[in-house]
């Protein structure tokens, strides 16, 4: 009697469903973690044999014994659904006893133009090549780690971000004053590529199915990262050994402690950089859908919290206080 092959197991089978769908390693790596931390929470029972009301219980008691902010919850609220719909073919019915987290009103933290030159004269190398691009061009951390060669475009002063959050395209500016500096990195970057391929590595990993359509294609230069590592690794799916782009906290780190060289008070990290990038072109007359297009929102009203923190004190009303001090004078 032949083999049957065996199924796979459940979070294997949730690997799969997001592939198939094309989505980031992140999204799959905090979807599987979600899925995980629900089976724990439910006596390790399958998923199959629960439903509606275990899926309820747990996310409110993240709302309410782990007092998780509203953007979390709603994070394992969409894991759970796709489990559901996509791997178990058994959509969830609508929670009607779902207590949603609270999501607070907050306004993200801008740095002056002052504070952005002390911050960046902080920074050296590709760690400030990276924060000018973040300020200057408004880029997201990971926008920028896996930047590759060839959508950098010098003639046109621009960057083309390719599957941006929410899996958009868009084109952001090339400030001119970081372009010099950045050809003479990919100089020095082209120099190690050079030598990975001579040692028989070299290849990058690459989208889809662009590496069966084109074999050559991962060992072509414009598909290298512009921030690449500053050693080869071994990738944990394929297992082939690459030069992947340099680790997130090379740059968080290096933020963090210009932060602290700098003398600033306030609570920044990189994407405050993004935040300030917005805010100084409103400040300097850009309009909003201009701003929202660079920033790739899908919606303008992501775009007007930046309206609430240009620098113009209490909304550019004057203190009564100035008045009385302006009246003395």
């Amino acid at each position: 009697m032949p083999d049957v092959p065996q199924r796979p197991r459940l979070l294997e089978q949730v690997r799969n469903a997001i592939r198939r769908r094309h989505y980031s390693r992140r999204t799959e790596d905090t979807y599987v973690g979600w899925i995980r931390r629900f089976i724990l929470f439910s006596d390790r029972r399958h998923p199959r044999d629960l439903g509606a009301p275990e899926v309820t219980a747990f996310l409110n008691d993240l709302a309410s014994e782990r007092d998780v902010a509203a953007a979390t919850q709603n994070q394992a609220l969409s894991a759970l659904l796709f489990l559901y719909k996509e791997v178990l073919s058994m959509p969830l019915p609508w929670l009607d006893g779902l207590e949603r987290a609270k999501r607070p009103a907050r306004l993200p933290t801008v740095l002056t133009v002052e504070e952005v030159e002390r911050l960046l004269a902080q920074l050296h190398g590709p760690r400030w090549l990276m924060a000018s691009l973040l300020y200057g061009a408004g880029l997201r951390l990971r926008e920028c780690l896996k930047l590759p060669v060839k959508d950098v475009d010098f003639g046109y002063r621009q960057i083309l971000v390719r599957n941006g959050k929410g899996g958009k395209d868009r084109i952001t500016m090339l400030p001119a004053s970081v372009a010099a500096p950045l050809q003479a990195h990919l100089e020095r970057v082209r120099v190690l590529h050079e030598r990975d391929v001579a040692e028989g590595f070299g290849d990058v990993e690459l989208p889809d199915a662009i590496a069966r359509k084109y074999p050559r294609a991962p060992y072509e230069w414009g598909w290298k990262f512009v921030f690449p590592s500053h050693k080869r690794s071994v990738d944990p799916e394929s297992g082939a050994i690459r030069r992947h782009h340099v680790y997130e906290n090379y740059l968080i780190r290096g933020v963090k402690q210009a932060v602290r060289a700098a003398g600033l008070a306030k609570h920044v990290s990189c994407h405050t950089l993004r935040h300030s990038f917005a805010t100084h072109l409103l400040e300097g007359g850009y309009d909003i859908r201009t701003v929202q297009e660079l920033l790739g929102h899908a919606d303008v009203s992501t775009t007007m919290v930046y309206t609430h923190v240009l620098n113009k004190g209490g909304r550019g009303v004057s203190s009564p206080l100035d008045r009385i001090t302006a009246s003395r004078a």
